[in-house]
């Protein structure tokens, strides 16, 4: 048997930036375990794989090592693989998914995804953290899947190194997102996620339903360009919608192949 692979670097203009992502077509749903070694294999942050369903497609996602609730890049790597290479005719694909139906739109050769927005509360910096990002205090919030740590500087984000082994050890979350007041951006940020398999994440779109309304209080406006500072770079536009965040970026594929099993 053989199946399409594409591979799609989103949130970027140009091949070898943002983050890339692996697409799988289905026709149907393979076992779980395939799905997982099938990730595995491609040793990507996330390997989106979906099958048609009645209102649009059914959408999974997996890191090596684990299936998410919520993939942002890899959502919109999966929708510009379907408007660019499967000619999807509508300007909206509406997907099912773990975190619920997740729609994305064409608009001028970029996507705009609509997410639910998360809902994050302050809690207590976790002793991981302080020791994993060698800081000394910070504000810390909790979402849905990752802890939120906004520090002072654009800088401070800069120059991290977090020891991933005691990051690893925080085992109530998918995460851990760093973030500040950018320079030349609304925002910027950095997402570390051992846990999951990823020690750090190039572009990562589901983090910014957690930091968008954070940011669109701090900074009294709804419309918010946002940096990931990774290697790679990501450069997500972010609009908070109360409910919902929308988060709009580009896509380039890399690569179209063959899986053989």
């Amino acid at each position: 048997m053989s199946i399409k692979i594409f591979q799609v670097d989103a949130f970027s203009e140009a091949a070898f930036g943002g983050n890339p992502a692996a697409v799988i077509p289905l026709e149907s749903w393979l076992e779980d375990d395939l799905l997982q070694n099938i990730a595995l294999e491609n040793n990507l942050s996330e390997t989106a794989f979906y099958v048609p369903s009645e209102r649009g497609y059914h959408l999974r996602w997996f890191t090596p090592t684990v299936e998410v609730q919520l993939c942002g890049h890899a959502t919109l790597a999966t929708a510009h693989v379907l408007f660019e290479h499967f000619n999807y005719a509508s300007e909206t694909i509406v997907f099912d998914s773990k975190s619920g139906p997740l729609e994305v739109t064409r608009v001028d050769g970029h996507y705009r995804m609509l997410f639910p927005t998360d809902d994050i509360k302050q809690v207590s910096t976790p002793i991981e953290i302080l020791k994993a990002l060698n800081i000394d205090s910070s504000a810390t919030f909790k979402g849905r899947d990752d802890y939120m740590v906004v520090v002072e500087s654009q800088r401070i984000i800069e120059q991290l190194r977090p020891d991933f082994k005691t990051l690893a050890t925080l085992n109530d979350c998918r995460g851990l997102i760093v973030t500040a007041k950018g320079n030349e951006v609304d925002f910027v940020s950095r997402c570390f996620f051992p846990q999951s398999g990823v020690d750090e994440d190039p572009a990562t779109g589901s983090a910014h339903t957690t930091m968008t309304p954070y940011w669109a209080v701090q900074l009294n406006k709804t419309k918010l360009k946002a940096l990931q500072l990774s290697k790679r770079k990501g450069i997500l536009n972010c609009e908070y919608l109360n409910e919902k965040t929308a988060i709009s970026g580009h896509a380039k594929t890399y690569l179209i192949g063959e899986i053989y099993l």
